[in-house]
């Protein structure tokens, strides 16, 4: 599979015949086809690259240039049509510039067929939604677009009610809210101590608190405090403790030392983004003022929760975009 530029907005080029990928600042690379010699290229030409980036770039163009041979079968999207194009690599790696848009390193293709997305299983199209720029697609993709070609559809498929379409679809769903969530953990984890008590106002400003973080300086009992009106005059006063210590658990002495410093009317919040030992949380359940508390898991479910509401400075704390997906 090779992506037709972001969105596909090469498919154009692509469908006279050809695929391309972009690195423009590499020039031509026709006598470069070592992995090790594309590695040093990429780094010379995008010496500002971030590491990962660029890693991942050395493996997308060393497969273009070096691995995909002649004969090979090759796919690529249509987003306007909803169609894959397949088709058979017809030619060595060139350097074309000005053939298909920005993207100067090319190959030849003779496009065979154009199958609808729509009559591939879910499955498959999701493997073939990846975002990548190239990637091999698997033994069962490739004879579901064979069927597909000729017109059928694998006995497989047949069989494959349409509560099973959802089921896979259900569970790339929860595959993304998942990996969401871990995303969303590396970014709180990423905050400094300061950051994350303004992230704890901001969560409790969303669920509509009016709130005040202490003064810096040593010794200051409560982090955050937060009652409807801000004066602590409206019940609930909320007295909030918050740690920012990655994989060190707090303990029960933690939990005592700040329920010393609450008084009866108040409602307290302790958050550890390294989480909290077993006689932390048995302190914390036999405490006689009300005690939640939260670990990184349940922040970043709150974050999540409450982010609509969310004002200028929580955004700006955790940036984040909302994703659609489909109800059914």
């Amino acid at each position: 599979m090779i992506r037709a530029g972001e969105g596909g907005r090469l498919i154009g080029s692509f469908s006279k015949g050809y695929v391309a990928v972009g690195w423009q600042e590499l020039g031509d690379m026709s006598t470069v086809s070592d992995l090790e010699e594309i590695r040093q290229a990429i780094l010379q030409a995008y010496p500002d690259g971030r590491k990962g980036a660029m890693g991942n770039s050395v493996a997308m163009f060393h497969k273009f240039r070096s691995v995909v041979q002649v004969g090979n079968h090759v796919i690529s999207y249509d987003p306007g049509q909803r169609e894959y194009l397949v088709g058979v690599v017809k030619s060595e790696y060139q350097y074309k510039p000005d053939t298909v848009g920005d993207y100067p390193h090319i190959r030849e293709v003779e496009w065979q067929s154009r199958v609808k997305r729509d009559n591939l299983s879910a499955s498959s199209r999701n493997s073939l939604g990846s975002t990548l720029t190239l990637f091999a697609i698997n033994d069962e993709v490739w004879a579901d677009i064979q069927a597909a070609m000729k017109g059928e559809k694998l006995s497989v498929h047949n069989e494959q009610s349409l509560e099973d379409e959802k089921t896979t679809l259900d569970e790339i769903r929860q595959e993304m809210v998942g990996k969401a969530h871990e995303f969303i953990k590396d970014k709180i984890l990423a905050l400094s101590a300061d950051e994350m008590e303004e992230l704890a106002a901001a969560i409790l400003r969303g669920m509509g608190y009016r709130t005040r973080i202490s003064p810096k300086g040593p010794d200051r009992g409560v982090d955050v405090f937060a009652s409807p009106d801000g004066l602590g005059l409206e019940e609930p006063r909320i007295k909030a403790e918050v740690k920012h210590r990655q994989n060190f658990a707090m303990g029960a002495q933690d939990i005592r030392s700040f329920l010393g410093g609450l008084r009866e009317g108040d409602r307290a919040l302790y958050i550890s983004t390294g989480g909290f030992s077993k006689d932390a949380k048995y302190e914390a359940d036999r405490a006689n003022v009300p005690l939640t508390l939260l670990d990184l898991d349940e922040l970043a479910s709150l974050v999540v929760t409450h982010y609509e509401n969310f004002d200028i400075e929580g955004r700006a704390l955790i940036p984040l975009v909302r994703v659609y997906w489909p109800a059914d």
